[in-house]
C-alpha cells in the first residue's frame, strides 16, 4: 500500500507539471462502473470455473488541458468456491480489487495513449474439508506495477459513439499465506514474491445525454493475466475474467 500511495503522489506531481501555469477551469468526470464477470482459473494441477459475480466501484477523470488527462478506476468483487466432491468439500471466498491510475495523452481526435499504475490485491479465506482433515485458509496477495495502453473513441451517429481500449501490465506481487489444519503436522505459513503479467481489452457503446452532461456506456471487458511461481505448490496460474460492463459518468467544471 505504501508503494501505491508513493506512486500515485509521483504521478499527481507529474500531472501538475504538465498543466499550464495560467489559471483555467478543470473538467472533472465522476461516476460509477460495474462489471458482471465470469472467472476461469487454470494452474498446473486443476481448472476452476467460478460462477459470475458483480464488480463495482468509482470512476474519476480530470482533464488537465487539451492533450492530457488523468483517470482512476477502482473495481471490487467477491467470488465463492463452494464445490462439494467425493474427496473434498471447499468453502472459499475470494475478495478481489482492481485499481488503475493513468495519465492519458491525446494522439488525435480519435486515439489516446496512456501509461500508469495498476494495483491488484486479493485474498482467499475459508476451509477445505476432506475425509482426513480440515484446512483453514488465510491467503493475502498484493500486486503493483506499470501499465501501458491505447484507447479509441469513434463517433457513430449523433450523441452515440464507440469506446475501445487495449492495455498490458506487469505486476510485482507478494503472497502471504497461512494454512491451519486439524492435523498440526500440516500447519504452514509462508511469504513469497512472484510476478503477474497480462492484458485488458474493452469494447462498449456510449451515449451522451447532453442536458444532464452524462455519459452511459454498455459493453464488455476481457482480462487475462498469468501468475508465475517458483514453489512446490504450483508453477503457474492462468486467470481469465470476461463479462458485461455498465458505466455512468457525470462531467462538470470547476
Amino acid at each position: 500500500m505504501k508503494k501505491l500511495i508513493l506512486s500515485t503522489l509521483i504521478a499527481i506531481c507529474c500531472a501538475f507539471v504538465i498543466m499550464p501555469n495560467r489559471a483555467h477551469a478543470l473538467d472533472i468526470t465522476v461516476g460509477a462502473s460495474t462489471w458482471y464477470a465470469w472467472w476461469d482459473q487454470v494452474d498446473s494441477k486443476k481448472t476452476t470455473n467460478f460462477d459470475p459475480r458483480l464488480f463495482y466501484g468509482p470512476a474519476l477523470a480530470v482533464k488537465l488541458n487539451n492533450d492530457f488527462n488523468l483517470t482512476f478506476v477502482y473495481l471490487y468483487g467477491v467470488f465463492e468456491d463452494k464445490e462439494s466432491g467425493s474427496s473434498e468439500k471447499r468453502n472459499l471466498k475470494y475478495k478481489r480489487s482492481d485499481a488503475d491510475f493513468a495519465i492519458n495523452y491525446r494522439l488525435s481526435n480519435y486515439f489516446k495513449v496512456f501509461a500508469g499504475i495498476k494495483y491488484m490485491p486479493y485474498s482467499i479465506k475459508g476451509t477445505i474439508k476432506s475425509s482426513t482433515e480440515e484446512i483453514t485458509f488465510d491467503n493475502k496477495h498484493s500486486g503493483l506495477g506499470p501499465g501501458l495502453g491505447l484507447s479509441a473513441t469513434i463517433p457513430i451517429i449523433g450523441n452515440m459513439f464507440a469506446l475501445a481500449t487495449v492495455s498490458g501490465f506487469y505486476l510485482w506481487s507478494e503472497d502471504n499465506s497461512k494454512y491451519v489444519s486439524t492435523n498440526p503436522a500440516n500447519n504452514e505459513s509462508y511469504k513469497s514474491n512472484y510476478k503477474r503479467y497480462g492484458f485488458n481489452s474493452t469494447l462498449s457503446i456510449a451515449y451522451y445525454i447532453a442536458p444532464a452532461s452524462t455519459v452511459v456506456s454498455l459493453g464488455g471487458r476481457y482480462q487475462y493475466f498469468r501468475s508465475d511461481y517458483s514453489n512446490e505448490i504450483t508453477s503457474y496460474i492462468n486467470n481469465t475474467f470476461y463479462g458485461v460492463t455498465l458505466t455512468a459518468t457525470y462531467t462538470f467544471s470547476i
